[in-house]
C-alpha cells in the first residue's frame, strides 16, 4: 500500500523507510501540461529522484486542470470555493495560486473526482 502526504507547500510525497520521495503526478494528458515529463501509465506513481527537499514542482496549469475536469471558469469557481474572478487571474497568468489552493490545486492533479466529491459533501455539525 503506497502511503501519501501532503506538504504545506502543496507537494504530494510518498512515505517510504521513514523518507519523504517527491511525486510526480500522472494523470493522462499530463505530459502537455508539464513539458519534459514521459508519458505514464495513470495506474503508476512516479517518484521525482532529482527534486531537492524543499524544492516544489511545477503544477500543471489551472486551465488544463479545469479543461480535464471538463468544467467552465465558473463551474471550477463554484466546486472550489473560489469567485471565478480568481480563477480568471490563475489562468490569464495575473497571479499564482498560493498556500492552500495551490496545495488543493496538486491534490486535483492527482484525483479530481476524489477532491470534487470531498468539497461537494456537507461537513456534519459538531
Amino acid at each position: 500500500m503506497q502511503r501519501l502526504r501532503l506538504k504545506a507547500d502543496g507537494r504530494i510525497v510518498e512515505l517510504r523507510d521513514g523518507q519523504e520521495f517527491p511525486l510526480v503526478p500522472t494523470m493522462p494528458g499530463l505530459a502537455l501540461a508539464m513539458p519534459g515529463l514521459p508519458p505514464e501509465p495513470p495506474s503508476t506513481a512516479t517518484v521525482m529522484p532529482d527534486a531537492a527537499p524543499g524544492e516544489t514542482p511545477a503544477l500543471p496549469a489551472v486551465r488544463d486542470l479545469r479543461r480535464r475536469a471538463c468544467l467552465t471558469q465558473t463551474e471550477f469557481a463554484a466546486r472550489l470555493g473560489v469567485p471565478v474572478e480568481t480563477i480568471r487571474n490563475w489562468e490569464q497568468g495575473k497571479r499564482v495560486p498560493r498556500g492552500p489552493a495551490r496545495a488543493l490545486l496538486a491534490v486535483i492533479a492527482h484525483s479530481p473526482e476524489t477532491v470534487f466529491a470531498a468539497l461537494a459533501t456537507e461537513p456534519s455539525p459538531a
